[in-house]
């Protein structure tokens, strides 16, 4: 990316359907209601040759208080200031509001430039309202229409000017790199493969999930170190799944935080409905899921249905107990907390549980390995050897049982895939092996090759062994 545009301007004026528009995706959420976007979203966007970070925001608001709507406000202040141009929007369907003047004058005070875009200008409608922007003193509008696509020609050559500023300063920042890198190759060792291929895997797609009001922001904005995101007492605050990007231990790592999930039957406006859904596109689309629950109201019926969710999608799951510095008779919470966990999921045994407090930061570096590590269990591959070796040994201890009066051979075992670990076994009956007998090698697996606290699938398979003649 070369340069950051940020867009700003008051509620509905149609900054996340522009938003949209530049990163050629439906990522931020749209709807007819003001104040839909709350929390900052980034993205990378491409308008012809240029490409760009773009940053949505918060509808403006003259609030200067301790309000949501001023929390808001800083929020879009602080992404305005670190962006290179501010794109101002404002709906030339409505004209000018003394809200859209009010901001401007604020603009023109600022040092960041700005450049004005009179949206919905799509027929005639509009034209009174491109007309009336000259009167904010923030230069020439450009003419646009987020929702059909109009006008992306002049806002290209509007942005054109901040692109060849920025290549032109990357430019020189990697001509003095290079300088730099001369001398410090001199006593460089040579490349290491281990450390080639660690730079070039993928970030590591970590989802913050849980019920409305647990802690979700507060936890990512205290792992960043910094206020990302918006926080508060009031249920609900985030609304869309927000990604951002974040290092630890030499581990790049996307932060996705997520809405609190409600049961559906209790989601009744549009806006929380489209907030769950981005949710649960979240999960599917993470590595690894960390479930956070209030410790004052531990594993209701709400969580177990996120956790099985999570499960179902094979995606690794981790449990955060926040809040656990209000929490007394801890032991003993947390001992019902693991029972709970094995009566309710029995389908993956030893999910890692991590009680921490997110205002605080205790135990965030805990949280933190016990990720690492669970992704690891989640990607592991068994060799093929030592899986048959296994399962002799298995066979050996407990012979399958009968399946319509006849004896089952267990030909061989193999793991096709990983994320989650699946193992394939082959058998000589059509009607495979009962159910009972399935899990208990599951658990085997599990526990003899140490894959706790991941999906597990065996899938049973009639068949040859695949490999038999083979070498």
């Amino acid at each position: 990316m070369t340069f950051t545009v940020a867009i700003i301007g008051r509620p509905n004026v149609g900054k996340s359907t522009l938003f949209n528009r530049l990163v050629g995706k439906r990522l931020a959420i749209v709807d007819d209601m003001p104040g839909v976007t709350r929390d900052r979203r980034e993205g990378d966007a491409r308008l012809s040759d240029l490409r760009f970070k773009v940053i949505d925001t918060a509808g403006l608001e003259d609030a200067h208080d301790d309000s949501l709507e001023s929390r808001m406000r800083k929020q879009t202040e602080a992404a305005f200031h670190e962006a290179d141009v501010g794109l101002m929007l404002i709906d030339a369907r409505i004209g000018l509001t003394p809200l859209d003047e009010h901001f401007a004058n604020w603009l023109r005070r600022q040092n960041t430039p700005v450049i004005l875009v009179a949206n919905k200008c799509e027929g005639a409608a509009g034209q009174p309202g491109l007309l009336e922007a000259y009167a904010l003193g923030l230069g020439d509008p450009v003419p646009l229409s987020a929702e059909h696509g109009e006008g992306l020609v002049d806002l290209y050559e509007a942005l054109r000017p901040y692109s060849d500023a920025a290549r032109e300063r990357q430019a020189w920042e990697e001509k003095q790199a290079g300088q730099d890198d001369a001398t410090d190759d001199v006593l460089a060792d040579d490349g290491n493969d281990e450390d080639d291929a660690a730079v070039l895997s993928r970030p590591l797609q970590m989802a913050i999930v849980g019920r409305p009001n647990v802690g979700k922001s507060t936890l990512v904005n205290k792992l960043l170190g910094e206020e990302r995101l918006l926080t508060g007492p009031e249920a609900g605050i985030t609304r869309d799944s927000i990604t951002v990007p974040w290092t630890y231990q030499g581990r790049e790592i996307h932060l996705v935080d997520t809405a609190g999930l409600r049961r559906r039957a209790r989601v009744t406006e549009k806006v929380e409905a489209l907030s769950g859904a981005e949710t649960r596109r979240a999960i599917n689309f993470a590595q690894v899921v960390v479930l956070v629950l209030d410790a004052n109201d531990l594993m209701e019926k709400q969580d177990l249905t996120i956790a099985r969710s999570v499960i179902d999608e094979g995606r690794a799951l981790v449990i955060a107990v926040n809040k656990w510095d209000l929490v007394k008779g801890g032991k003993d919470a947390l001992d019902k907390l693991h029972d709970r966990l094995e009566t309710s999921l029995p389908q993956v045994r030893g999910v890692p549980i991590v009680t921490l407090s997110a205002k605080t930061g205790r135990n965030l570096n805990k949280l933190l390995d016990a990720v690492l590590d669970v992704f690891e269990v989640w990607n592991r591959r068994v060799p093929t050897a030592a899986l048959n070796r296994w399962l002799e040994g298995i066979l050996e201890h407990h012979q399958p049982p009968l399946v319509s009066g006849r004896h089952v051979k267990v030909r061989y075992i193999t793991q096709p895939k990983t994320r989650p670990p699946t193992f394939a076994l082959f058998v000589s009956h059509s009607q495979g092996l009962p159910e009972s007998y399935v899990r208990y090698m599951a658990n085997a697996i599990r526990e003899d090759f140490n894959m706790w606290g991941v999906p597990l699938r065996l899938l049973v398979r009639k068949g040859k062994n695949p490999y038999a003649g083979k070498k």
